[in-house]
C-alpha cells in the first residue's frame, strides 16, 4: 500500500510540474508577440546613440545667452564714472563772481527824505520811496540815463542829484495816466505824489469832505463804510451782542 501511494504522490508531482513548465512556455510566447508588436517594421535598425562626454555637452539656451552678452561687452567699453578719492577734491560749479566794491561805495543814499539801501539795483532801490512803483522807478533810471542794473550804493553824487531833481518834476516826465492825483481840486492839474506829501494830501482831502458835509465825508465821520459796502455781518465793532428777545418781542 505504501509504494501505491509513493507512486500516485510522483505522478502528482510529475503532472504538476509539466503544467508549470507549459504555463511557463506560454508566457514566454505571449512575451515574444508583445516585443515583435512593438518593434518597429522599418527595415534599417535604430542607431545606437552615442555617449556625450561631459567636455562635449550641448550648452543651454540660457548659457548660450549670457556667453554672447558677455562677448557684446568685452567688445564695447563702457566708462565708469570716475569716484573721488579722497586726497581729490570733486569739482565746484562756478559760482558767479560778483563785482567788488569801490571804496566809495554807499550802503545807504537817502533821496526824497527816505533811506535806501546802497546794496539794491536803481529799479528795486528806488521802490521805497512811497508814491514810486517799478514801472515808474524804470522811468526815472532812462529819463536820468542811468543803466538799470547799477546798485544805488555805485552812483555819484551828481548821478543821486539828477534823480533827486526828476521827483521834484515828475509830471513833466511822465503821462497823465501814470500820476497817483489828477485833477487837483486847487490847481486843476495832473500831480504825482511821493514821500510824505501822499499821507499829508489824503488827510486834507478827507477833511475838505467832512467840511463841505458830503456823504462821503459824513461816513468818514460816522466811522463807517464810504463805498457801499455792507455792515450788518460785516465789519462790525465792539461785544458780540446777538440778537435781544425785547425788540424780537416787539417786531
Amino acid at each position: 500500500m505504501t509504494d501505491e501511494n509513493n507512486q500516485k504522490d510522483k505522478g502528482d508531482k510529475t503532472s504538476e510540474e509539466e503544467i508549470k513548465d507549459e504555463s511557463i512556455e506560454d508566457s514566454k510566447l505571449e512575451t515574444k508577440e508583445t516585443k515583435t508588436e512593438k518593434e518597429p517594421t522599418d527595415e534599417h535598425p535604430e542607431e545606437p546613440i552615442p555617449k556625450e562626454e561631459p567636455g562635449n555637452l550641448p550648452k543651454k539656451p540660457e548659457e548660450t545667452a549670457s556667453t554672447e552678452n558677455h562677448t557684446t561687452k568685452e567688445n564695447v567699453t563702457i566708462k565708469e564714472p570716475e569716484i573721488p578719492t579722497p586726497s581729490e577734491k570733486p569739482v565746484e560749479k562756478e559760482s558767479k563772481k560778483e563785482a567788488p566794491m569801490k571804496d566809495d561805495f554807499k550802503y545807504i543814499v537817502r533821496i526824497a527824505n527816505t533811506d535806501i539801501d546802497g546794496e539794491k539795483k536803481v529799479t528795486f532801490g528806488l521802490t521805497q520811496i512811497k508814491g514810486i512803483g517799478r514801472r515808474l522807478a524804470i522811468v526815472i533810471a532812462d529819463a536820468a540815463g542811468i543803466d538799470r542794473e547799477i546798485k544805488i550804493g555805485d552812483l555819484t553824487d551828481e548821478q543821486i542829484d539828477k534823480i533827486k531833481e526828476l521827483l521834484e518834476n515828475l509830471d513833466k516826465h511822465t503821462p497823465a495816466w501814470m500820476t497817483n492825483h489828477r485833477k487837483d481840486y486847487d490847481t486843476g492839474r495832473d500831480i504825482h505824489l511821493i514821500s510824505s506829501n501822499v499821507d499829508m494830501r489824503l488827510r486834507d482831502d478827507i477833511n475838505f469832505l467832512k467840511m463841505i458835509r458830503s456823504y462821503k465825508g459824513i461816513r468818514h465821520e460816522s466811522g463807517l463804510t464810504v463805498r457801499g459796502q455792507r455792515t450788518r455781518s460785516n465789519g462790525r465793532r465792539g461785544l458780540a451782542m446777538g440778537v435781544s428777545k425785547k425788540r424780537a418781542r416787539q417786531k
